[in-house]
């Protein structure tokens, strides 16, 4: 094996994909919308952004109205006395009103009926707001049908908002640590590397069904091996994903801090005391996580992981004519790459669980699937030493089924390959 053919194959294949005009758009498009996503729903919540809904209430209890409390996003109007519920839907269109509320009486049981009516289906948020205070409204009442003097009081020292605080007792002693926060990062984690897998696998296959079509592999291997081109191939285009990636987590992060860094002084001036109190338990979550060994795990497995694949993917380009024909060869690659996607959401629900373990160690799902667990820590160093020596080795395994594939089917043309005609070019020996 020549690998300064392999370099040479490795170097036109990034030059070429890196200069394309579609790859430097994603390149620096994709890093403003994963920071818009962090920037925008942030922006939305303290800054603002809602309407002032007007909602009309028609009280026939008379118990409701006093608890209906205007808030910025919702306006409680009165309906005119002598009015009927009846009268008032009649002339709905003339009101100036979102919605229309009636309230019921008391019945037997001291209950009430409630029914909205609107022009549209009606807000989630004001459905939940008319119906916490109409609740609130009705308890009170039942509570001072028991005569129960100073209730007031009692129920404000009788209210309570425990917060829980989770430490995990490591050798060093404890540590505070943040579930929520670790399963975001593993859902993240886990969907970057099955998309990079998948789309740059994609690419692959793409770029040898290409040569194939258009008879410029019959060239290239005059000069080399045609297991050096694949090899040089899937090479190239893991160092366009690494470049693509690594630029993204830069400006990403130059991105969000810019943006934090403008906006700062005016979120947290718009921001409540509890608020400001849980971003600063946000942030204190995120400062305890391991960046550098996350990072670290998530480069091997996305390498390990995309070598695994690239092959396959590049022995499927190599035995069909055009991309039309890859959906059947293709499908044992795909399904265990979605099955991994699937199997991480009940990983980082239960990390330390036997589901999770194995999936885990399997190496077709293991890269998803290992970096939903890692996050939180809880792998033990002989379990990610054997994952990610399963996976290495299945590489080089499946590396010389691909490889036997590809040299035969990159030079087959006319007839659309079978499973039974792959297995016959794995048996081939020249």
């Amino acid at each position: 094996m020549n690998f300064n053919k392999i370099g040479i194959i490795l170097g036109r294949e990034y030059s070429v994909r890196v200069k394309k005009r579609s790859f430097i758009l994603t390149t620096i498009l994709t890093p403003v919308l994963l920071a818009a996503l962090f920037i925008v729903p942030t922006v939305l919540m303290f800054v603002g952004g809602k309407d002032t809904e007007k909602v009309m209430v028609q009280d026939s209890s008379g118990i409701v109205v006093p608890y209906l409390e205007s808030s910025s996003t919702i306006e409680y109007v009165v309906a005119p006395e002598g009015t009927t519920l009846e009268q008032l839907k009649v002339d709905f269109n003339s009101l100036d009103v979102y919605a229309l509320v009636g309230i019921s009486e008391l019945d037997s049981a001291n209950n009430v009926q409630v029914v909205a009516y609107s022009a549209e289906p009606l807000n989630v948020d004001i459905k939940s707001d008319i119906s916490r205070k109409v609740n609130k409204a009705v308890e009170s009442m039942k509570l001072s049908l028991y005569n129960i003097s100073d209730l007031d009081r009692i129920l404000a020292e009788v209210k309570s908002d425990v917060q829980i605080t989770t430490l995990t007792l490591t050798d060093e002693g404890e540590k505070e640590e943040s579930a929520e926060i670790y399963m975001a990062l593993s859902y993240i984690m886990s969907l970057l590397i099955y998309m990079f897998i998948f789309m740059f696998g994609n690419m692959v296959m793409r770029g040898v069904i290409e040569e194939k079509s258009g008879r410029i592999v019959e060239v290239i291997v005059s000069s080399v091996k045609s297991v050096e081109l694949m090899i040089g191939k899937i090479l190239g285009i893991a160092l366009v994903a690494l470049t693509q990636f690594l630029i993204w987590v830069v400006l990403t992060l130059v991105l969000v801090m810019v943006a934090g860094f403008l906006m700062g002084g005016d979120i947290v001036g718009t921001m409540e005391a509890t608020d400001v109190a849980g971003m600063g338990s946000i942030l204190k979550g995120i400062l305890e996580v391991r960046f550098g060994y996350i990072l670290s795990c998530f480069l091997i497995y996305f390498v390990l992981g995309y070598l695994l694949y690239a092959g396959m993917f590049a022995a499927v380009g190599a035995a069909v004519d055009n991309e039309a024909d890859t959906t059947q060869l293709s499908m044992p690659v795909t399904i265990p790459l979605i099955l991994g996607l699937f199997l991480m959401i009940p990983t980082f629900q239960n990390p330390t669980g036997q589901l999770a373990f194995w999936s885990s160690i399997i190496p077709f799902t293991s890269p998803m699937v290992m970096m939903a667990r890692i996050p939180f820590g809880v792998v033990p160093f002989w379990e990610l030493a054997l994952s990610i020596l399963l996976l290495f080795a299945t590489f080089l395994l499946m590396a010389v089924i691909s490889a036997k594939i590809y040299k035969v089917g990159i030079l087959t043309y006319g007839k659309k390959a079978s499973f039974k005609d792959l297995w016959k070019w794995v048996k081939t020996k020249n």
